[in-house]
This record gives structure tokens, C-alpha cells and sequence, in this order.
């Protein structure tokens, strides 16, 4: 399988690149700091190129099959529009050259307030949205792109991502927030993430996937 990765110098990025190449894949992997990327490969390729860029992003895509937009700025208060715009150019990228699979990393705090817990709603959603409010909005409106677009994505609404060892194993919902929802490693994302990608049962569908 043929995979973009963005964001591959990341926290998650990076291990989706890793984890991709052991299983075989080939890797496009996008950065902007490309010579931080770590992993080497003959099957890795690398692109130096903010997701944002037109010029530089689009041509990427082609003969790919699958995308994974792993960008992230951390629980930032500073605006941004890498989620939504990088979401953007990577369908507009899907369209010229006829792909079809995009796997996206957006929060469970991102998520409709109407589909979260009450408790949460009442005590932990408003003090995060008033300190990393600007992460969670730009990743509202790279929902909206998703489903303003005509591809086969899938938003993955991660809980807390930690450094722990990777366990090897992921409990995994389609559009309902599984019980004890709290945490993944970043090694079992990666892997839920590439797992999720070549899955056609969750297309344009919010998953879940925890510890």
C-alpha cells in the first residue's frame, strides 16, 4: 500500500512512518523540517513542505492510495489553520488524481458538545476549550471540510495520547464513544490509524480507538 503520511516528524506522524514501513507499506512522508524525519528506507520518500502549500502538496498525492493527516500543534491558544486547510489542500490533491482514502487525527474535546459526556460538558470540556480552544476550533472546521468533500475519510477522536509503551492492542467504536474512554499510546494510535485506513466499513465516519 502506497501512504502519505503529514505531519511525519510529529509525535504520531512519526510513529505511523515507522510503523508503516515495518508492515511493508511505501511512504510519502510530509514535514516541513524533513531532515528531522528519523526513519530511512528504500521505501520512504521524503517531501520538505508545509500541508498548507498547493504547490508543493498536491503533487504529492499522486499514486497514493491512502492519506493520513497526523499534523498537530499540541493544546495550542494560538489560532491556526493547519488542520482545516491542511485537510483542504490534501482533497483538493485526492481530486486531481483520483484517491480515495483519508484518515484524519482530530480530539474527542473536539467533538459536538451535544455528543460528550455531561460530565465532561459540565467540568473538563470548558477548561480545555478555554485553554487550547484554538487546536479544538480548527479541528471543528476541518470536520466541516470533511464533509463538505466527496472522498472516503474517517476522523479517528483520539483521548489523551501518551508515551507509554505501546500495549499492542486498541479497544475500537464507530460514531459512539466507547466506555472508559481515557487514554491510547502513541505506538497503539499509530497502528489504529493504519489499520483504520484500509477499512471500508468506517468511511465518513467518526471512530474511536483507546486502551
Amino acid at each position: 500500500m502506497k501512504i502519505l503520511v503529514t505531519g511525519a516528524t510529529g509525535r504520531v506522524g512519526s510513529e505511523v512512518v515507522r510503523r508503516a514501513l515495518a508492515q511493508g507499506h511505501s511512504v510519502t512522508a510530509l514535514a516541513r523540517s524533513a531532515d528531522k524525519i528519523g526513519a530511512r528506507s528504500e521505501y520512504l520518500r521524503v517531501v520538505a513542505a508545509d500541508v498548507r502549500d498547493e504547490a508543493a502538496v498536491i503533487p504529492a498525492v499522486a499514486d497514493t492510495d491512502a492519506i493520513i493527516h497526523a499534523v498537530g500543534i499540541g493544546r495550542s491558544r494560538t489560532a491556526t489553520d493547519i488542520y482545516s486547510q491542511g485537510a483542504r489542500v490534501l482533497i483538493a490533491g485526492m481530486m486531481r488524481f483520483n484517491a480515495r482514502r483519508l484518515v484524519v487525527v482530530s480530539s474527542q474535546a473536539a467533538n459536538a458538545w451535544a455528543n460528550q459526556p455531561l460530565l465532561a460538558k459540565l467540568v473538563l470540556l470548558p477548561i480545555l476549550q478555554h485553554l487550547f480552544g484554538a487546536t479544538y476550533d480548527d479541528m471543528r472546521r476541518m470536520e466541516r471540510v470533511l464533509w463538505e468533500s466527496s472522498v472516503d475519510w474517517t476522523q479517528v477522536r483520539s483521548p489523551h495520547i501518551n508515551n507509554k509503551p505501546r500495549q499492542g492492542r486498541y479497544r475500537f467504536s464507530a460514531d459512539e464513544v466507547p466506555p472508559h474512554y481515557r487514554s491510547i499510546t502513541v505506538g497503539d494510535l499509530a497502528e489504529a490509524l493504519l489499520d483504520i485506513a484500509v477499512r471500508s466499513d468506517v468511511a465518513r465516519r467518526d471512530v474511536f480507538a483507546a486502551n
